[in-house]
């Protein structure tokens, strides 16, 4: 099916997606994104037309399980955990890999299929955004680093640098004030070796893509700046990410732009070549809208957020317990939950049951935390720009005195709405962390309860929570709401949501249960509305 302009496709996926990697095997695309300290991680999409995408593969469950990973006390990976993986198919294996910022290692996992068994080791030493390439000769080289480039031979089993093998800083972007040159993609083609790198202007903030081209790896690479576009959007730009050729030979970049609190978002750039030399755009900018052709017409692609009533899935143990017949193996690959959720962390399953008769997810506590950021077991969704709402229903009937559970908007600066137990009595309430300003620098690790912003006390122990969330040109902001049986009813403050690097990630919907006062209380979960 062709895209003909009635619609505009840009941005892609309209959710967090950032630092693309893609590739094209036969007649399927396949793209992976950073998914930093949530598990499920290293999330791989598929398309058939480089627009629509959806879940193929997460490449590992868990992955060192360390203190951090597992969120123990007031340990967490925020802002770190996995990111800007170099995504590969070479021979007949797909190849991921990844450096993780808390445990200062790089990761390479390959698969015979992208649905896995994805098979983990590593490369000695630390690569920052590297990027793999399998050369004609079947020598395999890296290329990683931020403002000097490095580019390595590896050994023939991915294990680490080769003795005597190239070893040479490529391109240099010496005396940057802000982000030099990084992100790399490095590929070959026609002949020719091709590095791709995001860095900022000189003079302002603003990404900007840039390319270096050489005729062999002992050259000099050459080049420059081939994108500088916001889209007509606060002033954001568009870049780092892969490129991609078609069947019939036209070329593509997945790239991102960044869209404030709800994350970076990936962007279709065309490309054409003038003298082997890419030209990203037309005229210079990101358009809208343009054709792309789908090498399977009519087919239905999953969404990427959903609704759900949790009666579909598998148990903790594998066993099948689908309420109706599953059109997609894959759909049910995150912990036996759909796709489309990840987990805030490593997560403990002991403490999650699941009743797919009345679709229920039953999480306990079993330590006490100050806030929302440091829950075990929060289900997570991405949200959409430029808007969305999520609603679900919560169980307060097992809780413990001093527990909190319902629906927040997941971040640094977080948001929640919840139902709390206090002296036997049952609360809604709103609660916050407000950030301390509005720039791209972290806040402070939050060790400290919530703002209370308002409670009412409430008569019933199932209660619905909403959030809803407004992103559309940076405007950033969530409200909450509850319904203890009397309908809708805003409580506390519309919070300020901004994009920080403490948390590194586009805000996000999250279901949780947190303990204050003492361990074993429990949350039932159903009935999540996504729209």
């Amino acid at each position: 099916m062709n895209n003909t302009g009635n619609q505009e496709i840009n941005p892609i996926t309209r959710l967090d997606y950032p630092d693309p990697d893609v590739i094209r095997v036969d007649n399927t695309y396949y793209m992976v994104s950073t998914t930093m300290h949530f598990m499920p991680g290293c999330e791989i999409l598929r398309s058939y037309d480089l627009v629509n995408w959806e879940h193929a593969s997460y490449v590992y469950d868990v992955l060192d399980s360390t203190p951090g990973q597992k969120i123990e006390g007031e340990e967490n990976i925020y802002g770190q955990g996995m990111w800007a993986a170099s995504l590969r198919y070479h021979k007949g294996i797909f190849y991921v890999c990844f450096v993780a910022n808390d445990t200062g290692k790089t990761y390479i996992y390959s698969a015979p299929s992208i649905e896995g068994p994805w098979k983990k080791s590593y490369i000695k030493g630390f690569y920052h955004d590297c990027s793999i390439l399998f050369d004609d000769d079947d020598r395999v080289y890296i290329a990683s680093g931020n403002k000097y480039i490095r580019l390595q031979e590896l050994d023939a089993d991915l294990s680490g640098p080769k003795e005597g093998g190239i070893d040479r800083i490529v391109v240099k972007d010496e005396g940057h004030p802000g982000l030099g040159y990084e992100g790399t993609h490095f590929y070959k083609i026609n002949g020719k070796y091709y590095l791709f790198f995001i860095h900022s202007l000189r003079k302002e903030w603003k990404r900007v893509e840039a390319c270096f081209v050489s005729d062999s790896l002992e050259g000099e690479f050459t080049g420059g700046d081939v994108l500088n576009d916001d889209m007509g959007y606060c002033n954001q730009g568009v870049a780092q990410g892969g490129i991609v050729d078609t069947p019939d030979g036209k070329w593509y970049a997945v790239l991102f732009q960044d869209r404030g609190a709800v994350g970076r978002i990936p962007v279709l750039v065309p490309i054409r070549w003038e003298e082997d030399y890419p030209v990203f755009g037309v005229d210079g900018k990101v358009p809208a809208d343009f054709e792309t052709v789908s090498t399977r017409p009519g087919y239905e692609y999953l969404p990427l957020v959903q609704s759900d009533d949790f009666k579909g899935g598998f148990s903790v143990d594998g066993e099948v317990k689908a309420s109706g017949r599953m059109t997609k193996q894959y759909d049910y690959d995150s912990f036996g939950l759909k796709s489309c959720w990840q987990i805030n962390h490593e997560p403990d399953l002991s403490l999650i049951k699941r009743d797919f008769e009345t679709g229920t997810v039953e999480i306990t506590t079993d330590k006490l935390c100050k806030n929302v950021t440091q829950a075990k077991n929060t289900l997570t969704q991405r949200m959409r720009f430029p808007g969305c709402v999520g609603e679900v229903t919560v169980d307060a009937s097992l809780l413990k005195d001093g527990d909190y559970a319902g629906l927040c908007a997941l971040q640094g600066c977080y948001g929640l709405v919840a139902v709390t137990k206090k002296n036997g009595k049952l609360f809604a309430v709103m609660k916050n962390r407000p950030a301390d300003n509005a720039s791209l620098q972290g806040m402070e690790k939050d060790t400290q309860a919530g703002i209370l912003q308002e409670e009412v006390e409430i008569h019933t122990d199932h209660v619905k929570f909403r959030v809803e969330a407004e992103f559309e040109n940076m405007k950033d902001e969530a409200r909450f709401y509850y319904d203890a049986g009397e309908g809708w009813k805003q409580i506390g403050i519309s919070q300020k949501l901004y994009f920080k690097m403490d948390h590194f990630t586009g805000c996000r919907f999250g279901l949780f249960i947190y303990a204050t006062k003492e361990i074993g209380g429990s949350a039932g979960f159903s009935e999540f509305i996504y729209r």
